[in-house]
């Protein structure tokens, strides 16, 4: 018991925890839909897009989170103005802004004299270095991503399976994708000084779809995916702690982790119920 509950007994740990149990939530909300629609791209993207706001932030001795905010206003705007272009498609659109405003924030970020740290620091986070402030700021977070995935759930939901139908509904699609991105950016925003741009989509992907396989409607793979990643943030701090690993990256690990354990039990359930199915055909033949 001490193995597993000795490092929650130091301060920092107990908020790193806190803020990775936060982070799990946010990510879960945005991170179903970015599952669902298959947006993978699009999250990466969104989440280098912040390095320019926040190396700008940074050299100018501002707030890093309003530079991340203005960097994801200007993605999502981007995206959302080259996602009505006819002639370019949404993988290129996204793919030209990815390159663009990653290479424009290491532009910037190569200014400073400490270079390596300042992006090592971006791209991987320090979810040890989390404080209290930290936690309120997620919490604040959390209040207006959780009030959008309510009141937008029936528009996003239409998005997601017929956008087509959607539009008949009067549900404005173009809008709902909008305001999606919206939710993405807030999720990427709040998390990437914990865990770092390169590993937030750790927490914002692999959850939701390692609970895929078990829900049985879009809120259920919400509470599942919240659920892993809280698992996968306790899991990951204490093997951090005895391991002396680096600890976003062993939280985003055992994120990933959990997303094949969970397809492979899945898979294993399914094979079970093949077997029973022929078991119980074979024997109401053997009856009649």
């Amino acid at each position: 018991m001490e193995w597993l509950t000795g490092p929650f007994e130091v301060t920092f740990v107990q908020r790193a925890l806190w803020g990775g149990m936060l982070v799990s939530a946010i990510c879960a909300l945005a991170g179903t839909w970015v599952v669902l629609r298959g947006m993978a791209f699009l999250g990466d993207a969104m989440s280098h897009g912040l390095l320019p706001g926040v190396a700008l932030a940074a050299l100018l001795g501002g707030n890093l989170l309003v530079g991340a905010l203005l960097s994801a206003a200007v993605m999502t705007a981007g995206v959302t103005a080259l996602g009505r272009t006819p002639r370019l498609s949404q993988d290129t659109g996204i793919g030209l802004l990815f390159v663009g405003m990653l290479s424009l924030g290491v532009i910037i970020v190569s200014r400073s004299q400490s270079f390596a740290v300042d992006l090592t620091g971006f791209l991987f986070g320090d979810v040890l270095a989390v404080r209290e402030q930290d936690l309120v700021l997620l919490g604040a977070a959390l209040l207006p991503a959780l009030t959008v995935s309510v009141l937008g759930h029936r528009a996003f939901l239409a998005l997601a399976f017929d956008p087509r139908k959607a539009r008949t509904l009067g549900l404005r699609p173009r809008v709902a994708h909008a305001v999606l991105l919206g939710l993405l950016a807030l999720a990427i925003v709040a998390s990437f000084h914990i865990v770092g741009t390169l590993l937030v989509l750790g927490l914002l992907i692999a959850p939701p779809a390692a609970a895929l396989p078990w829900a049985r409607s879009v809120r259920a793979v919400m509470a599942i995916a919240a659920l892993l990643g809280t698992a996968a943030t306790f899991f990951g701090l204490l093997l951090s702690w005895h391991l002396s690993t680096a600890a976003g990256a062993t939280v985003s690990a055992l994120a990933v982790g959990l997303f094949f354990l969970s397809h492979l039990a899945s898979g294993v359930r399914r094979r079970r119920h093949r077997h029973r199915g022929r078991g119980e055909a074979g024997r109401a033949v053997a009856t009649a």
